[in-house]
């Protein structure tokens, strides 16, 4: 028989909408939690039409929906109701975890503040995710990844070339990398409960994540360091770091060190560089790395991507060729190292991207579609301890769908 994955029988509420917290909830699921994720009525999680919204792809399926919420039970209730209520703490009092995204004051207007939480569960594991944090002038303000990931944090301004405009991020990066930053504070949470005994209150936000994404560049400016200007690729502060193009138009992001130099010339076949004193040593190349910019431009200019990755992997010297979404879908090594996998009963789907967790030895559960608006909700009021009679009271109130 098969060994259970890590988490089964933890119990996990998701009240959140979006990406970040309902991607940390799916982390769970995947390695065998049981998440019911709860909607409001109506349209619900406005996360199940992102798939159709610009700039995301136009596919057939919804991907984006199954990629943050597969693997977990459905429910719709109106928290604003009494009955909502009433289903809410039981809930809680079933729940190992609750994780939620929405903003205080409306958290609490919801009884789903931390303090009311506890009171219905004192070992409950309650965590959330902000825009900016709990405290501070701007803790109430909404944050997306693009504002308070990736604009607040210093790090979009940092992602562009000299003299380039900033750009638009890949969304949702934000939301997904915040997500691990959840995932694990509840699994931290999980360990101090069994040592204690305690539920426990933990979170982090977007600002929080993005700024440690931007940690090196943060933290020397906290130094008093002077920071480089803006990336120049013909005149690169580190011509051995820096994109190329090759003779088929692909580029490839070379990642050399000093010591790999001559390596390097060989594999170009510029064995002068080596007697050139411009690039004698580091103090020399690090005042001409423009011309060895030239110099390596020209020279992969000259062959296609595929004789550079052959005889930079017989010099063993570090690169990658730079490739598209479309491309790295299609990357064997994707299918090879289970980080895409297959998903189950998602219609026009086939494929979706793992959760980055690993526990070797452990299996993760097999990816399945999203759950419908409300779809379980006959099955877990009844494992709750509804009767029929009661179910149906809270269907007639509005209270569940």
């Amino acid at each position: 028989m098969t060994e259970p994955s890590v988490f089964a029988g933890l119990k996990v509420v998701e009240i959140a909408s979006f990406i970040a917290a309902p991607a940390a909830a799916t982390m769970l699921a995947d390695l065998g939690a049981d998440v019911i994720k709860v909607e409001p009525p109506g349209i619900g999680d406005p996360q199940r039409y992102l798939s159709s919204l610009p700039p995301s792809p136009v596919a057939a399926g919804n991907y984006s929906w199954h990629l943050a919420n597969r693997n977990k039970r459905g429910m719709a209730l109106n928290l604003k109701s009494q009955g909502g209520t009433t289903i809410l703490k039981r809930l809680v009092e079933w729940a190992d975890v609750v994780i939620t995204n929405f903003p205080h004051g409306t958290r609490e207007a919801l009884h789903l503040g931390y303090d009311e939480v506890a009171e219905w569960n004192p070992r409950v594991v309650y965590a959330d995710i902000t825009g900016f944090g709990d405290t501070g002038a701007d803790a109430n303000l909404p944050g997306f990844d693009l504002t308070a990931y990736w604009s607040r944090s210093g790090l979009l301004a940092s992602t562009r070339d000299a003299g380039a405009p900033p750009t638009s991020p890949v969304w949702g990066s934000g939301d997904y990398t915040t997500a691990v930053a959840i995932y694990a504070a509840v699994a931290t949470a999980l360990y101090q409960r069994e040592r204690t005994g305690c539920g426990a209150n933990v979170g982090t936000s977007l600002l929080a994540m993005g700024v440690w994404a931007t940690g090196t560049l943060v933290s020397a400016a906290l130094a008093g360091g002077t920071p480089y200007e803006l990336h120049d690729r013909t005149a690169p502060v580190n011509a051995l770091s820096n994109p190329y193009r090759c003779a088929d138009g692909r580029w490839l992001m070379l990642v050399a060190r000093p010591q790999n130099l001559p390596a390097l010339a060989e594999v170009i076949e510029r064995p002068d560089l080596l007697a050139d004193s411009r690039f004698a040593d580091e103090p020399a190349l690090r005042v001409n790395m423009a011309p060895l910019a030239e110099i390596l431009d020209g020279a992969f200019a000259v062959h296609p991507a595929d004789h550079w990755k052959q005889v930079l992997d017989r010099a063993r010297i570090t690169y990658s060729v730079i490739q598209t979404p479309e491309e790295a879908a299609h990357d064997p090594q994707l299918r090879a190292a289970d980080v895409v996998v297959p998903i189950a009963d998602a219609p026009d789907l086939q494929y979706t991207v793992n959760s980055p967790i690993t526990v070797r030895g452990q299996h993760k559960v097999a990816a399945r579609r999203a759950p419908d608006h409300g779809e379980h909700n006959a099955e877990i009021l009844k494992e709750l301890g509804f009767t029929d009679a009661e179910i149906s009271t809270l269907r007639s109130e509005g209270a569940a769908s």
